[in-house]
């Protein structure tokens, strides 16, 4: 996999570069909520543009039907991307129209310009192959080398994914070669003890991973919604909490092999419950009480981890050497259930660790709760991409950069 170091030697100046960045931001209407990814991209946005590059960045946001939606527009992302810059950044309002064209033909060297979202043309997604080339075809267009720089997205077969790296010389950018490198360190030569935090609603999101981690953890430990499909498959009630009725005998199974192979799963001993899911609007107090992760009552609902779990799960990362974490504990939007989740975090500050944070929710809510980031050994840009390359899976996106 050639890299955007041995790119910038080879001089890239006067060349238009297509950068395919992450910039898959949170929206709260046209204010940016987390800005973490876009300042991911920024060092190789920096750099080639440094060297005098003409640089085209593109990127998805949200789920567009395929055609423009406001509500989907990058021009935030764009405009962020200009103030970490400190230059301004032009932006195309389409993707390989008229805007897209003239804009990119205005650049001059070490300008840098955005094109509109790349899901508002059907072909981006495009499961046939042909429709999906064609639309390739129009962005290869608009340039003479590529930089695939956004990890979020290398697990998706889309065009500006998979399919344009084969139509211009390409490299990696600087973010994905840290993201397979910090992934490498999880998957080859592990430093143990091995501890693998989970979390987040569906137990079904994370089979493949638990699946694979089964051969390379020492311990994995439980929370979040998912949490309540193990507690049930070990014979436990859990009330009106989330349940993937049809997952338990799977759930059940990864038990019976974590015994046989001494992997050690930790669920919850206690967890905070209510009648009702909170208001995450107005955040009004939700009055949650604790109880035994096994007598959850039958209408109530489980929505973090209790005291007791949040004081062993500290003690299961103390001693580790290395973490892996992707899900939050609980519905930490909500200060009332935001113990869980901020207490999985500060345990990983204090763990001695090299502990990578999955993307996604996990990273979203590490910065909301407030804590440095430089404290943590990685925290990741792409949570579903994490989760598949530890799933032992070929992401399209990274193979699509091998030479």
């Amino acid at each position: 996999m050639k890299t955007i170091d041995e790119l910038l030697a080879e001089g890239v100046a006067g060349k238009r570069v297509f950068v395919r960045a992450d910039l898959n931001v949170p929206l709260d209407g046209t204010t940016i909520t987390d800005d973490g990814r876009i300042r991911a991209v920024r060092p190789t946005v920096s750099a080639l543009a440094a060297a005098g590059a003409r640089v085209v960045v593109a990127s998805h946001l949200g789920r567009p039907k395929g055609a423009p939606d406001p509500a989907f527009s990058l021009a935030p992302a764009a405009a962020r991307l200009g103030e970490l810059l400190g230059s301004e950044v032009a932006f195309a309002t389409d993707t390989v129209g008229e805007s897209a064209r003239a804009t990119v033909a205005a650049l001059t060297d070490g300008q840098v310009a955005v094109i509109e979202n790349l899901r508002f043309n059907a072909g981006e997604t495009s499961k046939d192959d042909a429709e999906r080339g064609a639309f390739a075809d129009q962005l290869a267009e608009l340039a003479d080398l590529y930089v695939g720089d956004g990890f979020g997205a290398v697990h998706r077969k889309h065009a500006s994914v998979f399919d344009l790296p084969a139509r211009l010389p390409h490299a990696a950018g600087g973010l994905i070669a840290t993201e397979v490198g910090v992934l490498k360190k999880l998957t080859e030569d592990v430093a143990r003890a091995y501890a693998v935090v989970l979390g987040g609603a569906k137990v079904s999101d994370k089979l493949g991973v638990i699946d694979h981690l089964l051969e390379k953890a020492d311990r994995i430990l439980i929370g979040g919604g998912m949490a309540y499909t193990f507690l049930k498959a070990q014979g436990h009630e859990v009330g009106i909490s989330l349940l993937q009725e049809d997952q338990v005998p799977a759930v059940q199974g990864y038990l019976k092999r974590a015994e046989e192979l001494g992997v050690e799963f930790v669920l919850p001993v206690d967890v905070l419950v209510a009648h009702e899911f909170p208001d995450l609007k107005t955040k009004a107090p939700a009055h949650p009480t604790t109880v035994a992760a096994d007598a959850i009552p039958a209408d109530q609902e489980g929505l973090d981890i209790g005291p007791a779990t949040r004081e062993l799960y500290a003690a299961k990362l103390a001693d580790a050497a290395t973490v892996f974490w992707n899900g939050p504990m609980g519905v930490f939007e909500h200060p009332d259930y935001a113990e869980g989740t901020k207490a999985v975090a500060q345990a990983l500050v204090d763990s001695p660790a090299f502990s990578v944070v999955g993307g996604g929710d996990s990273a979203a809510a590490v910065r909301i709760l407030g804590f440095d980031e430089n404290a943590f050994g990685h925290i990741s840009t792409g949570g579903g991409a994490s989760l598949e390359y530890l799933e032992g899976k070929t992401l399209p996106g990274l193979a699509a950069l091998e030479d």
